[in-house]
C-alpha cells in the first residue's frame, strides 16, 4: 500500500460519521471531568462560606453541568447526521407536546430542586427523614434527584417533586427528648428525686454534647420536664428528660441518655411499665376443664 493510499485510508476514518461522534463523546467527557475539578478546586480554596454549604453548591452545579453536557452531545450527535433539531422541535408542536406530557415531571424537579437549594431546608452532609420514609445521611443534591444514603447502606434516590416533607436532623440545634414509662405501683415523689439525680449525673457526663453560649455554659442543660402523662397508653406513668445539644451530635448523646437511664431504673429496682393483654372468652364459651 502506498503513502497516498494510506494517507487516503486514514483521512477517510478520521472524517467518517462514527469517528467524529466518538471524538465528540471523549471531548465532552473531558471538558465534564475538567469543569467538575475546576469547581471542586475553586471551593476548596476559599472559605467565604461555610463547607456544608459549599458541598451542597458544588453537587448542583455538577449536576447542572452533566444535564447540559448530556443535552449539548445529543444536539451534536443529531447534526452529525444532517438533523437540524430546533427545527425538528418547532416543527410539529413538539416543543408543546414535550412541555405538555413529557416534561411535566423533569419541570417539577427543577423548580423543586432549585427551591431547595434556595430555601437552604437541607445541605449535604445532613441527617434528614423524606416523606417520613427515608432516613439517612444527604450524599447527593441534584437537579432532579436528592439521593439519601440510609443507615443500612441502601442509597435511596428520590425526585424532588415526589418530596412533600422534610425532616432535618442538622440545623444548628436538636433536644433530646427521652421518655419513662414506669409502673403504677412507683411512687411519683421518688421517681422526681430519682430522675432528678439522674439529669445531674447526664450533665456532668455528657455535659460536652451539650451546645453551648459565648462564655461556653450549656444553653439548656439536661433537666427533668415532668410527668408528661398520667396514663401512658394504659401502661403507667411516663416523664421526660430533655436536653438541647449540638446536631452532630445528637445521635450519640440520644443513645448515651437511654444508657444512663436504664442503668439508673435497674440500680434502683424501678419498677418498669409494662403492657398487660386480658383474654376474655365469648359469651356462652365455657373454658374446657
Amino acid at each position: 500500500m502506498s503513502f497516498q493510499e494510506m494517507w487516503g485510508y486514514i483521512e477517510g476514518f478520521w472524517d467518517s460519521r462514527f469517528t467524529q461522534i466518538v471524538i465528540g463523546a471523549l471531548l465532552t467527557f473531558l471538558l465534564v471531568v475538567i469543569l467538575r475539578r475546576i469547581i471542586h478546586s475553586f471551593f476548596k480554596r476559599t472559605s467565604f462560606i461555610e463547607e456544608k454549604k459549599e458541598k451542597t453548591i458544588e453537587s448542583m452545579l455538577n449536576s447542572l453541568i452533566k444535564y447540559i453536557a448530556t443535552f449539548g452531545f445529543i444536539v451534536y450527535v443529531l447534526g452529525q447526521f444532517g438533523i437540524n433539531a430546533g427545527n425538528i422541535l418547532a416543527g410539529a408542536g413538539v416543543i408543546g407536546i414535550i412541555v405538555g406530557f413529557g416534561a411535566q415531571s423533569l419541570v417539577k424537579d427543577l423548580l423543586a430542586g432549585m427551591f431547595l437549594l434556595y430555601e437552604r431546608q437541607l445541605e449535604k452532609g445532613d441527617w434528614v427523614k423524606v416523606n417520613n420514609a427515608y432516613e439517612g445521611l444527604v450524599e447527593e443534591i441534584g437537579l432532579r434527584f436528592l439521593k439519601v444514603r440510609q443507615w443500612s447502606g441502601k442509597l435511596t434516590t428520590i425526585g424532588n417533586g415526589q418530596i412533600h416533607t422534610i425532616e432535618n436532623y442538622n440545623m444548628e440545634e436538636m433536644r433530646v427528648i427521652e421518655n419513662v414509662s414506669v409502673s403504677f405501683y412507683e411512687d411519683p415523689k421518688k421517681m422526681f428525686a430519682l430522675l432528678e439525680e439522674t439529669v445531674g449525673r447526664l450533665n456532668s457526663e455528657l455535659g460536652d454534647y451539650l451546645k453551648k453560649d459565648l462564655t461556653g455554659n450549656p444553653i439548656e442543660p439536661f433537666q427533668l420536664y415532668g410527668m408528661s402523662s398520667l396514663n401512658d397508653q394504659f401502661h403507667g406513668y411516663q416523664y421526660t428528660v430533655t436536653g438541647l445539644c449540638n446536631d452532630l451530635l445528637y445521635f450519640t448523646a440520644a443513645k448515651e441518655t437511654r444508657r444512663i437511664l436504664a442503668e439508673t431504673m435497674y440500680e434502683h429496682g424501678i419498677m418498669m411499665a409494662e403492657q398487660q393483654i386480658n383474654y376474655r372468652n365469648r359469651p356462652g364459651n365455657q373454658p374446657s376443664s
